[in-house]
């Protein structure tokens, strides 16, 4: 069997084994989803030895043909954007089931969805034909609705269904877009190069109408303004857990996805430069004064998530190896730094029962593990020197200046939000009148303690040493950039000519 396909099977026949072990034994239902999620990640991490740094195109390519008159095949494949948000799916997972000890009712079904949920989500990362793309980004819906209706708060039905009619929704604009794409194929094949080979053959007008459905459907992923109205809802109705993966992988999902777009429809992409530029921005500084409004730590973390995602619109815009560069090394360090401070907030409030920072103070004297982490969570969402963060914007800074002068300082406005409300969250959990009721909290138990900071020395690493992260992705956006530019000129001179 092929490395992509077993790894892709992995966290499915740990969701069979689960789903075939008895109900009434909850401990071994647990233990043997994360020792499903342990093996994932072991040979994730594997197939960095059969992973060549310098090899700019797919690397460990499968394909079986599903149905030759309608072109679809089973198609896997990873580079260096796919192959890092790979690694993050399974070290993201892992720590989510770890957290999820509060988790007693339906114990099967919780632990089965999630390794499904994993399964599908690797196979959007790992796809290499838009119908198996599209048959897995379908499929990710289905645990998480459930997830979020049977695990989540007391709005949990309203916040599902909110969430799966805005994908949905989306999903339409992406299909259309997808099926007009196919029509202008020659080949009439969903496979990446058949329809980047397709594309060509369009005027620039046709593949922005394309370009622009693609962008709808990928944005509510992102999520980018104003495509974002599930988001703070769901993530505050979502299980702890849950809301790891929402913030540290699903948003990646749209974001990963725009990028492929790019790469088929360049000339649309370059006429919609401004377009992406200006809704990122929006979506950095929307996202950055709506978490400082809030009082609501999840919600916070949510609006933040869209300030986030907003500096990886920006760098995508820039569409230069500074600009990509930064997007994708911020899309890994969202990740890490996101899910940590979920899982940090969300055991705090399984412990206390509120999320309203007001209710709390010196909390440090109570659980200065819990204080340790936290802050270092924040830091790295502020993206200070020596955080992944600071690495990121550091490019996305760079990139943005070459193409886009001194508007790019709006990004360093994003940033002093960010830490105007990290501050602020810090000071009122750890500073202040000591609370009475708050004196019994438990501070961080030791698994706990593992799962949260190896998320949060992963951010600390790749902002000490970034050299191994940027090797992985460096010679795909290299190519990637210079396949574009060829690719613009090229439209270009065809445009003008008789």
């Amino acid at each position: 069997m092929d490395p992509l396909t077993l790894l892709l099977l992995l966290p499915a026949a740990g969701a069979a084994v689960v789903a075939l072990l008895p109900g009434n034994r909850p401990s071994l239902i647990r233990n043997t989803a994360i020792l499903a999620a342990v093996l994932t990640l072991a040979y994730a991490i594997s197939l960095i030895t059969q992973f060549s740094f310098i090899e700019p195109g797919i690397q460990l390519h499968v394909q079986h043909v599903w149905n030759a008159q309608l072109g679809t095949s089973f198609a896997l494949g990873i580079d260096g954007f796919s192959f890092p948000l790979v690694l993050l799916t399974a070290l993201l997972v892992l720590m989510a089931l770890l957290a999820s000890h509060m988790v007693t009712h339906h114990v099967k079904g919780y632990y089965l969805l999630m390794l499904l949920l994993e399964a599908a989500t690797m196979g959007v990362f790992m796809a290499q034909d838009w119908g198996l793309f599209y048959v897995f980004w379908e499929l990710v819906l289905i645990p998480l609705f459930f997830l979020i209706d049977r695990w989540g708060g007391k709005n949990r039905q309203t916040a599902a269904l909110n969430f799966v009619l805005y994908t949905m929704g989306g999903s339409i604009f992406m299909l259309l877009a997808l099926l007009m794409l196919f029509d202008a194929t020659p080949a009439h094949a969903f496979s990446f190069s058949a329809m980047a080979e397709g594309a060509k053959q369009l005027p620039v007008g046709e593949q922005v109408l394309i370009f622009t459905g693609l962008l709808i459907g990928f944005g509510v992923k992102m999520p980018v303004f104003p495509l974002h109205g599930w988001l703070p809802l769901a993530h505050v109705e979502a299980p702890s857990p849950v809301s790891i993966l929402l913030s540290g992988i699903l948003l990646k999902m749209g974001s990963y996805g725009l990028i492929r777009a790019i790469e088929i429809l360049p000339a649309a992409a370059q006429a919609m430069q401004g377009v992406l530029f200006a809704l990122g921005l929006i979506g950095l500084l929307y996202g950055g004064l709506l978490a400082w409004r809030q009082s609501d730590m999840k919600k916070m973390i949510a609006y933040s998530s869209v300030s986030h995602m907003g500096v990886v619109l920006i760098g995508i815009s820039t569409l230069n190896i500074y600009g990509m560069t930064g997007a994708v090394y911020q899309m890994v360090a969202h990740g890490l730094v996101a899910g940590a401070t979920f899982m940090l907030i969300g055991l705090l409030y399984e412990r206390t029962h509120t999320r309203d920072i007001n209710d709390y103070g010196s909390l440090i004297k109570v659980t200065p593990r819990f204080a340790f982490l936290i802050i270092l969570a924040f830091v790295g969402g502020v993206g200070l020197p020596s955080t992944a963060g600071f690495v990121a914007e550091l490019h996305v800074l760079i990139g943005g200046f070459n193409v886009w002068g001194w508007s790019i300082v709006l990004l360093s406005l994003g940033v002093l939000v960010t830490a105007t409300y990290s501050i602020r969250t810090v000071k009122h959990l750890y500073t202040g009148p000591v609370r009475l009721d708050m004196q019994q909290v438990e501070d961080l138990r030791p698994l706990e303690m593992m799962a949260a900071g190896t998320l949060i020395f992963g951010t600390m690493l790749l902002g000490f040493y970034p050299t191994p992260l940027l090797d992985m992705m460096d010679v795909s956006v290299q190519h990637f950039v210079a396949d574009h530019a060829l690719a613009v000129a090229a439209h270009l001179s065809g445009d003008v000519m008789p």
